[in-house]
């Protein structure tokens, strides 16, 4: 049994290798965003247990993927955490969430990793909607990593993209009302600058896992042009050869912005 697991973790890491030259030939996407799905049904259908445990698995792949996206150059990555609808789910659950993001949001202020490679973490969403220990921890890494500009790590927390853009149009409204604009005024670069995401390109690949393949209410104005891609693998069996798998996807289309 060792043999074999020693011989499927060779073919492994010389496939990842391999897949990994592969892909650095070729072009490195800018900003990748990620719906991390799959954490319950892990837990459920791979390890029969509680789903506490997918949850605290699918943080930890957190810190994985980050080291990945740094070694192949990825500037922006931008992570689905928490949507709106999710606090709808029990309050045991998303208690245990909230839990979860705190601690999260202050290991990463803390990571040596994120200050060697001056990695800027911030968060997007309805953030008043949070408890205060998950706000609270959310300022202590903004504060921490806000000089940095190699690299952006964004979560998406208490987030909706529905509500996004409901929430620029009613601030386009008060403008207009106010007489700070007028009607004519307003064109796709007027609602992109009041966008959270109004200091970030577009994403150019939009990556799913669980096998669902729906945007889930994620970053709705900004993946007008992204390139989709849906595996499915669950968010805490996610691999590098699974990234490596859809950047090469990304890089074997061909963008052409509706010309």
């Amino acid at each position: 049994m060792s043999d074999n697991g020693f011989f499927f973790r060779t073919v492994y890491s010389s496939y990842e290798k391999r897949l990994m030259k592969e892909v650095l030939e070729g072009a490195i996407p800018n900003h990748v965003g990620i719906i991390m799905d799959g954490n319950r049904r892990y837990a459920r259908e791979v390890l029969g247990d509680d789903v506490t445990v997918g949850h605290k698995l699918g943080e930890k792949k957190i810190e994985s993927v980050m080291d990945w996206c740094l070694d192949l150059g990825i500037k922006y990555v931008t992570l689905y955490a928490f949507s709106t609808e999710n606090f709808n789910r029990a309050s045991t659950e998303v208690d245990f969430l909230m839990e979860l993001a705190a601690a999260s949001f202050m290991e990463m202020a803390d990571n040596p990793k994120i200050h060697a490679n001056h990695v800027r973490i911030r968060a997007i969403g309805n953030l008043s909607d949070l408890p205060q220990n998950v706000i609270d921890a959310i300022e202590y890494a903004n504060k921490k990593t806000e000089t940095y500009d190699n690299h952006f790590i964004t979560i998406c927390i208490a987030y909706g993209g529905r509500q996004e853009i409901a929430s620029v149009v009613r601030d386009i409204a008060y403008k207009v009302k106010s007489g700070e604009m007028e009607p004519e005024d307003i064109d796709e670069k007027v609602l992109s600058s009041m966008m959270y995401t109004s200091d970030m390109p577009d994403p150019d690949l939009i990556l799913r896992t669980s096998g669902e393949m729906r945007i889930s209410n994620f970053l709705l104005w900004q993946i007008a042009y992204s390139e989709l891609y849906f595996t499915d693998v669950y968010w805490p069996d996610f691999r590098c050869i699974d990234l490596l798998r859809a950047i090469r996807t990304y890089q074997q289309r061909k963008r052409r912005y509706g010309k």
